[in-house]
């Protein structure tokens, strides 16, 4: 009995050690914004607010375009994802990108809501604080949807629209991040609000782009930093929470001029949604990526922005100009 004993103390005791080691090697606090402006909210970012909120803005380009592109991020991501399409398009055109409530430097909101109905609520409300009254519309994943929807509810505002890689169908994930999981995951999300093992922000981005090799210290960095923001962890917990449903009869409605770009390599967003956006918006363009994954603008700039400029030129006779 006394062996049974001492033998569970020391099982005990271990796995208070592991646990503790765990904590101590996965400790990552949050960081507070003040913190993160100097490398990441440099000129040209401003911060402007709205609905009380400060958004993390970036916007470039002649100030008497008419038509100015306006370019939203994905889940986890923020508007540094679109430098490479921001640094070639602005030479000639007005580009706006931001990050969305609940990420990037502009965090968490006030009220938690992370519904498609909020995110298409504040996009309109953020274009009339930059006096934008009619745009190209483009985003990613998440904001490929924020997008559409958007375009879906004010279309008078929306001259085209581009989506990469975008969501708004109901689909079960081919590879959904390690990060993801985890704060899709009741329990670990709890902790995730305070741990962040090293190498899983690592991974997550390696899981979402076609070639891993892309994938740099410097980029892990980047979004290691937009993860561990103050308030971001707990707001990508409330976003994941929120349920998924597929809106295909909203997506047929949409009578924009259309590009869709899609990474033929995308594990979490299946090439196969790319062919459903082409047939269900008429007169759409689809262009594949082959070797890119789920976020190609990012992966490779200049071989995307390409298809983007080439389809800004069709559709300049149209409106999207």
């Amino acid at each position: 009995m006394h062996k049974t004993l001492r033998f569970l103390g020391i099982v005990s005791a271990a796995i208070v050690l592991l646990v503790g080691a765990f904590v101590v090697w996965a400790w990552a606090p949050d960081v507070p914004l003040e913190q993160l402006k100097a490398r990441w909210a440099a000129p040209p970012s401003q911060f402007i607010s709205v609905d009380g909120l400060p958004v993390h803005v970036r916007d470039e380009g002649p100030r008497d375009d008419p038509l100015p592109i306006v370019l939203v991020h994905g889940t986890s991501a923020s508007l540094h994802t679109w430098e490479g399409w921001s640094r070639e398009l602005s030479k000639t055109r007005r580009v706006i990108r931001f990050d969305l409530p609940g990420f990037g430097l502009t965090g968490p909101n006030a009220t938690g809501d992370y519904r498609m109905a909020a995110y298409v609520r504040f996009v309109p409300a953020l274009l009339d604080r930059l006096g934008v009254a009619r745009c190209v519309l483009g985003g990613n994943s998440l904001g490929g949807e924020v997008a559409w929807a958007t375009a879906h509810a004010q279309p008078q505002r929306v001259a085209a629209l581009i989506l990469v890689d975008a969501t708004g169908y109901t689909f079960d994930p081919a590879g959904l991040p390690l990060g993801f999981r985890i704060a899709a995951t009741p329990g670990l999300r709890e902790a995730m609000r305070y741990l962040l093992p090293p190498g899983a922000v690592e991974q997550s981005v390696r899981d979402v782009y076609g070639d891993p090799a892309r994938v740099t210290p410097e980029l892990v960095a980047y979004y290691r930093a937009m993860a561990t923001r103050a308030g971001n962890r707990q707001a990508l917990s409330q976003r994941l929470a929120v349920h998924f449903a597929g809106r295909e009869q909203d997506i047929k409605t949409l009578k924009q001029p259309t590009l869709i770009l899609w990474g033929g390599q995308d594990r979490l967003v299946a090439p196969e949604y790319a062919r459903r956006f082409a047939a269900d918006i008429a007169g759409s363009k689809l262009v594949l990526f082959e070797p890119l994954g789920h976020v190609p603008h990012e992966e490779d700039p200049a071989v995307t922005v390409a298809a983007v400029q080439a389809f800004l030129r069709e559709t300049a006779g149209s409106g999207a100009r």
